[in-house]
């Protein structure tokens, strides 16, 4: 590995060169205008793998954004690593809270600034880095495969189909993934849960047309006032979700779990002045660690309806909409909560109001057991890197189609992420520190060296 390494220490500023190039693409996966710019980052990384060794690298088309596939075939009786990432990303919205242009990435305080710079342009580009920097040396001792997304931000519709489509062509040991967090850099972790997702729209209609509130109002239901009473009621008083069936699945851990679960170094304060709250809020009963990663949770994503621009407009909207998400947990499963939210939700909207419930996207729970060899090999190139045995940890995020890769291609996959809370990913002024990029960089030709090692 000193060749890597030494490698590595050589091309840092090609290496964050390319990743600036990476980054100016605003390949948005969400805004249709953003469509030339998705097939433009799906050739641009193409084209980066080739550079990088791989002996193909193909840009092939799917019912939505193309998925980008490469690889490199060292040896067809060694292991096979096959890397998923996504060169989509978020919206930057609201636009008026970035310090600097989304799509024009800056250094400053050790970070990278600028949308995709740890989700998931950042990360994904550490395992092209890490790929080269072993060609390069002739180090590579697995076969290694890409398949790079472009609709993960937008739950990934598309790649069921290519997965089931191409299941020889994906064929691996196991699907390496960069696309989730560590505890902190003092802390480092490697993701072994995820919780589900389901995602619902629902649009509330009353009058046939907007109606002038002084002549209306009192008189008329406002969909604005009941969509906001509906939603405020799915949250009791205790943080409990009050959709009739919501917890049956949920197996609650045991004293001696939960125990174990807070050992992981959490500081509430510090927490709070992160986010900048003068408190937290959850579940009764539960830690904020407990809530985030082995607790389901609804949460209101957008809400929407009547006069939002400058001044005033006195009116009495006819529409009012919301998007809500649900986060699950082991054995919750995405579809049966989406029917018990749209069962709840219409009965108990008041006959004065008509209601629409769209199931919009979701995916299932993903646990990645801590005794594979995968899981082991992760575990000591970490302690190579970091000095210290990573913890194992439950994100509170969701990537819905890790758990559709164990079932269609029949592969597990190894969550080793790089980023941190302050990355700010979603959000506005998301950066990716330059320590978590090269650090990963670093770790993952260990990975391959310690995972080639495995029986």
């Amino acid at each position: 590995m000193k060749k890597v390494h030494e490698y590595i220490g050589v091309n840092k500023d090609s290496f964050l060169g390319e990743l600036f190039e990476l980054l100016r693409i605003p390949s948005i996966s969400a805004q249709s205008e953003h469509k030339p710019d998705m097939k433009r980052c799906a050739e641009w990384l193409a084209a980066a793998l080739v550079k990088s060794g791989a002996d193909r690298a193909d840009v092939m088309p799917t019912e939505g954004n193309p998925v980008v596939y490469a690889e490199k075939i060292v040896d067809p009786a060694a292991k096979t690593v096959l890397v998923y990432g996504h060169y989509d990303v978020m919206p930057v919205d609201p636009r008026e809270e970035w310090r600097t242009e989304p799509f024009e990435p800056t250094i400053e305080d050790g970070r990278i600034w600028g949308r995709g710079a740890d989700d998931d342009k950042g990360q994904l580009f550490m395992h092209a880095k890490a790929f080269e920097a072993m060609c390069a040396t002739d180090s590579l001792p697995c076969n290694v495969k890409f398949m790079l997304e472009g609709e993960e931000e937008i739950g990934s519709p598309s790649l069921y189909k290519f997965c089931a489509d191409n299941k020889e062509l994906l064929a691996a040991d196991i699907i390496l993934v960069s696309d989730t967090s560590m505890i902190s850099m003092d802390t480092p972790s490697i993701t072994c849960g995820l919780r589900g997702l389901t995602y619902m729209e629902v649009e509330v209609t009353g009058p046939n047309k907007d109606l002038h509130s002084g002549l209306f109002g009192g008189a008329v239901a406002n969909p604005a006032n009941v969509l906001t009473r509906l939603v405020a009621s799915l949250i009791d008083d205790k943080g409990r979700v009050t959709i009739p069936g919501f917890y049956d699945d949920v197996r609650e851990l045991t004293p001696a779990e939960r125990e174990a679960f807070n050992e992981a170094p959490f500081d509430l304060d510090e927490y709070k002045k992160l986010l900048d709250v003068g408190d937290v809020e959850g579940e009764e009963g539960y830690t904020t660690i407990e809530r985030t990663g082995v607790r389901p949770s609804l949460d209101v994503n957008g809400i929407w309806g009547g006069y939002i621009e400058e001044g005033t407009k006195t009116v009495i909207p006819s529409k009012a909409s919301a998007k809500i998400s649900m986060r699950l947990v082991p054995n919750q499963d995405f579809e049966k909560i989406a029917e018990l939210f749209e069962r709840h939700f219409r009965a108990i909207a008041p006959e004065s109001v008509k209601v629409d419930v769209r199931f919009l996207h979701g995916g299932a729970p993903y646990v990645s057991p801590t005794d594979m060899p995968a899981y082991k090999a992760a575990e000591r190139a970490i302690v190579d890197t970091f000095g210290k045995k990573p913890l194992p940890f439950y994100s509170g995020g969701s990537i819905p189609i890790i758990s559709g890769f164990e079932r269609i291609l029949g592969i597990k996959s190894l969550l080793i992420g790089f980023g941190l809370a302050e990355d700010a990913i979603h959000s506005p002024n998301e950066s990716y520190g330059l320590d978590q990029f090269f650090k990963g960089v670093e770790t993952i030709p260990l990975f391959y060296k310690y995972f080639a090692e495995t029986k």
